[in-house]
Parts: C-alpha cells; structure tokens; sequence
C-alpha cells in the first residue's frame, strides 16, 4: 500500500523508524565523541512523527534563538535534515574545540560559526550513513548551510520545500552527557513521500 502521507503509517511503520532514528543517533553521538576527543554518552532517543508546529513547540518555541546546520539529500531518498544546535550544545563544541564560549547566539565568530558546521555536518552525515547501511539505499549530501534565527523561521526551510507533500516530519531527540551535564541535542529529518515509501519498502515493513 502507497503511504500519501505521514499520518498513514501503521505502529508497525513508526516503530521501524524509531529503530532507525535510535542506531543513526547513537551514531551521531559516537562520531561527536570522536570529533571533540572526550567520551559522550547520549540518552535514548526519543523518536517521534510531529506535525511542523508540534516539532517547533518540541524543540523550544518558534521565538527561541538557535542555530541550524541544513543537508540536503539526494539519491535514492530526497530530503532535508536539519541539525538544531541550542545553545548548551554550542558551548559545549567550543569549549571543547576552541576553549572559549558565548552568552548569546550574536557572539559567534566565524571560527566558531565553521566548527558548528562541522558538527552538524559530520552528526547528520553519520546518522544518514547509519540510514543508508540498514536500508542498503546510496544517497548523496548537499554542501552545509548553517543559519543562526528563531527556531519557527529555521523550520520554515523544509515547510516550504514539502510542505505541499506532507504537514510531518520525522524528530529525534536526545540528550547528549559530558562531565556529568546532559546537553539536548535535536535532529529533524524530512523525506519526500515517495521516498518516505521507498524507505519503508527497503527496510522491508512495506508492500507494494
């Protein structure tokens, strides 16, 4: 059967992407780890399929500053996956990477600006690598953006591309552990339905 749209999926559907959103994130959280040289522990992730306002409201309000690495994918699967950066995970890549830190989001530098680009790049290639792996798919990654703004602008950018396909998203969420503290990390990933279909067929939990 032909999903249309996100709120199609069966348990069974939903449950088969919690497991793919849980082994790309805990391998997220193990390419950081090696990125900043210090062990990161990372708690479950909770994965779930939100509507774009439920996510918005999820990852802190549509006013909260934050920033946002954004990759396009392209292959066998089309998509957008956006890496939401608060600012407790963005003090924790500096600190570790640069030995400094920011207040505010107005105070990133463009050093600082390229290592959370490096970040969520390396996050987001690693948790789409975990994807291709489990599902035996090629796809390719666009060149990072990276964007500093209100959380509900950030998340206008995969609104406007699929918008008219479908009104969810797939959301991650974890926090990640350093020296004790727990730093939230979110991931949003959006297929296009037909490669929402082809994803699911792949894995083996759709017929047709």
């Amino acid at each position: 059967m032909i999903i249309k749209n996100y709120d199609e999926l069966t348990a069974m559907e939903i449950d088969t992407l919690r497991e793919v959103g849980s082994i790309g994130t805990g391998n997220a959280a193990t390419a950081l780890s090696s990125m900043l040289n210090r062990e990161i522990r990372i708690t479950y992730p909770e994965v779930r399929i939100m509507g774009y306002n439920e996510a918005i409201e999820w990852i802190g309000g549509p006013e909260v500053i934050t920033a946002g690495v954004l990759v396009g994918i392209s292959g066998e699967i089309n998509g957008i996956m956006l890496s939401v950066q608060p600012l407790d995970f963005v003090n924790l890549v500096l600190g570790t990477m640069l030995q400094e830190k920011c207040e505010r989001f107005t105070d990133l530098g463009d050093m600082a600006g390229s290592a959370l680009i490096e970040i969520g790049n390396i996050m987001i290639s690693t948790f789409i690598n975990a994807l291709s792996d489990l599902a035996n798919i090629n796809v390719s990654l666009t060149v990072p953006s990276f964007t500093v703004d209100m959380q509900g602008a950030i998340l206008t950018v995969p609104m406007a591309e699929y918008g008219g396909q479908t009104d969810y998203l797939m959301t991650i969420g974890a926090n990640f552990i350093a020296d004790g503290n727990e730093v939230p990390c979110r991931l949003l990933l959006s297929p296009d339905i037909r490669s929402l279909n082809y994803l699911l067929r792949k894995l083996g939990v759709l017929d047709g």
